[in-house]
């Protein structure tokens, strides 16, 4: 990947903290000691069982994207439970007592990883069978070194940004993998689940292309985002946008005056024509924010919550990226005509349970 953009803008003490990736030099202790991370998760996708001939794939998913992309490559072959309701804060959701018999049923259990779930996985440590496979689809996608520490995720948390699902060539990895551990534990299926991949996956290529297209059409000085919650680090390293903020501190508290206060001189001294808020965490500091500073104020982004409900059509992780990148590139002046003719529709018929 080509180095983030250096012109971040430092935000608040309490907030934030300039943007970087791990190397060597920069990486905490437990970052150096997970340096074979990517590797230790791939091999760790690749353990589990075959199923026996005749027996249903029994699959579990985490946040409602990954439950998505599994669901299109999984088709009508296996019984799919999510196990993160939409509309939850993923990063401190922790699962009810309930969820331990849907991962004693478990065959394979698909999570982000990056440390995002990890209540979720002590419970799956204590009841996945041994024949079960856990999956880390994004550490088993990333390596450390181009882990991305930044404003809500500060280094010295030891806590990387998590969110690659909203980059679509690190997407294309999570549904790669999905497919390779699908055929391994399903072989009987493996033509299906190959069949349906390569559907999705160019999909996702469609969609990467549209972004690059669309990307075009906004001024480069406006191609700068000042979100609520920190979810779009990977996508602006991959598509040539700066992060200049997030005001969801890594403790989930609300900024101070003090710091908001700062936040307003900031955004005007930049001139960025829109700040963005999350339909899952209302912020009226942000609103505040843009009521002083007369910038549109767009309280919609999604990362994890799916568009509508589900069984609509919009209700994939497809339908989430073209939403929030349609959001992005017109409140900042560009044209997402091609991200408005993408496909998005689901490769099979969605079965997958999604917990509201």
């Amino acid at each position: 990947m080509a180095p983030r953009s250096s012109n971040v803008i430092w935000i608040g003490i309490a907030l934030s903290l300039t943007a970087c990736s791990a190397d060597t030099g920069s990486t905490t202790g437990s970052a150096t000691a997970a340096k074979n991370a990517q590797s230790t998760a791939r091999a760790a996708c690749d353990t589990g069982t075959t199923i026996a001939a005749g027996k249903r794939l029994r699959i579990s998913a985490t946040v409602a994207p990954i439950t998505s992309i599994v669901a299109n490559i999984a088709g009508e072959h296996a019984d799919i439970a999510g196990l993160v309701p939409e509309g939850t804060n993923s990063h401190t959701f922790e699962p009810a007592p309930s969820v331990a018999a849907i991962l004693a049923k478990t065959d394979v259990l698909f999570v982000n990883g990056l440390l995002l779930e990890e209540p979720t996985k002590d419970l799956a440590a204590k009841n996945l069978s041994s024949n079960a496979t856990l999956c880390e689809l994004g550490t088993a996608s990333l390596p450390v070194a181009d882990y991305i520490y930044d404003f809500s995720f500060p280094i010295e948390g030891g806590k990387p940004n998590p969110h690659l699902w909203t980059n679509p060539p690190l997407a294309r990895q999570y549904a790669e993998i999905v497919r390779d551990v699908l055929v391994r534990m399903d072989p009987a299926h493996a033509d299906a689940y190959r069949s349906n991949a390569d559907v999705f996956i160019a999909r996702i290529n469609k969609l990467d292309a549209a972004m690059v297209a669309a990307t075009a059409t906004v001024p480069v000085n406006q191609r700068k985002l000042l979100t609520y919650h920190d979810a779009y680090a990977y996508f602006a390293r991959t598509y040539g946008w700066t992060v200049i903020g997030a005001m969801q501190p890594s403790n989930f508290d609300e900024p101070t005056a003090k710091e908001v206060a700062r936040l307003i001189t900031q955004v005007r001294q930049t001139g960025v024509p829109a700040i963005f808020g999350s339909e899952v965490f209302p912020s009226p500091v942000l609103e505040q924010i843009g009521a002083e500073t007369n910038v549109k104020y767009v309280d919609v982004l999604r990362d994890d919550d799916l568009p509508g409900k589900p069984g609509d059509p919009s209700h994939s992780f497809l339908g989430l990226m073209q939403f929030d990148y349609i959001t992005m590139i017109e409140s900042l002046g560009g044209d997402a005509s091609a991200l408005k003719a993408l496909d998005i529709s689901d490769v099979t018929v969605d079965a997958a349970m999604y917990p509201q």
